[in-house]
């Protein structure tokens, strides 16, 4: 009866780990300008960077005005990950427009709009084929044995090499992917997840969030104004929204963690322990925010942050999708564009009496929009 609090306790040890200096994206700008000035290694720039955590979101334009500090490869990683883990935060207060909130009356005709466009437009997208490429930033250890010896599993444990507290870039790899509907479908043949992989404890994909379901569960939900907010040089509406677990949707589904378990003793044998990978699956309630053109009703971004305790293996799971016009088939389609995905997960499940955090930023971007064949 002991393992639930020496869980919960080990996981408020780990997270005390994570403590960083919070900072603007002003102030953030001020330390690489310092750094310059001093001309500080390419490598002590990115370690100060990893001791930072943003208090707004370092946008791309904000991103791209770095490089009159000429940051080096390492360097340039860090940033990136410091926008990527920013990307669910509102801009600078500078940044927002000055524009006073709309009338009730106008903030329900802008979510009329949008409920209209999801329903008669989004929804009903031809189906598509495109190019995803997903770019995957992760902290901790690459594997860990199992106490067999033998199973391997993309593992994170935090004690093993100090730098392994700190995300860094493991890679990116591209995957042609279809879309219907303007949500990306499980592969006709999906191949089952291999929970020794490298890629073990990730969601399991199939459909992403379909707009429609989150309008609907955000309309059971609350649903109010937060701000105007400047995308793609255009001024658009986010409402908030809150959907409480028993009115979700929100599947939650990671595979793999290990469970160990003493399989005791035959005949005088020394016990044994067994180990086995069980998923995490549950319905979670969420929160999140629209982002919505105010004359189409268009949604060109949406934010969705599950609600899930701190004593499960999935932490976290927060996703922006951003939509924008692509022409495909010499016609003019709102369709997603980029999705981020951050994620902390307990990999060691309960297999191992440490229990370390797991954080990985998946960048995933769409291109190459064609119709599909048939």
């Amino acid at each position: 009866m002991r393992k639930p609090l020496v869980f919960a306790v080990a996981l408020l040890i780990s997270l005390a780990s994570w403590a960083a200096t919070k900072i603007s994206v002003s102030q953030l700008d001020s330390m690489l300008a310092d750094m310059h000035s001093q001309s500080k290694s390419d490598e002590a720039t990115a370690n100060k960077l990893k001791e930072v955590e943003l208090t707004d979101q370092l946008t791309e334009a904000a991103m791209n005005s770095f490089v009159k500090y000429q940051p080096g490869p390492e360097t340039i990683v860090q940033i990136r990950v410091l926008a990527l883990e920013s990307a669910l935060l509102p801009p600078p207060p500078a940044d927002l427009p000055e524009t006073p909130a709309p009338d009730q009356a106008t903030q329900k005709a802008i979510m009329s709009r949008a409920i209209d466009y999801v329903t008669q437009d989004f929804s009903h997208l031809p189906r598509f084929t495109a190019d995803k490429t997903t770019a995957r930033y992760q902290n901790g250890e690459d594997f860990i044995r199992t106490s067999t010896g033998v199973a391997r599993i993309a593992h994170s444990d935090l004690g093993l090499d100090p730098a392994s507290i700190y995300i860094r870039y493991l890679g990116e790899h591209s995957t042609p992917v279809v879309l219907q509907g303007g949500v990306e479908m499980r592969p006709a043949k999906a191949k089952a997840q291999d929970p020794a992989s490298q890629n073990g404890q990730i969601s399991q994909g199939g459909p992403g969030p379909v707009l429609g379901v989150v309008l609907l569960d955000a309309a059971r939900g609350q649903i109010g104004w937060l701000r105007w907010e400047t995308l793609g040089g255009k001024q658009t509406a986010v409402f908030g929204f809150a959907v409480n677990r028993k009115q979700s949707n929100y599947q939650v589904n990671y595979c793999c963690f290990p469970k160990s378990e003493d399989v005791g003793s035959h005949n005088g044998a020394i016990h044994g322990v067994s180990t086995t990978f069980e998923p995490f699956k549950t319905t979670a309630g969420y929160h999140g925010e629209f982002f919505i053109d105010p004359e189409t009703g268009a949604v060109v971004r949406l934010i969705m942050q599950a609600e899930l305790k701190p004593t499960d293996y999935v932490q976290q799971e927060d996703t922006r999708i951003d939509y924008a016009p692509m022409d495909i088939g010499g016609k003019q389609y709102v369709v997603p564009v980029q999705s981020i995905v951050l994620t902390t997960v307990v990999p060691s499940g309960q297999s191992f009496q440490k229990v370390t955090m797991r954080r990985t930023a998946f960048d995933i971007k769409y291109s190459n929009y064609q119709p599909a064949a048939g």
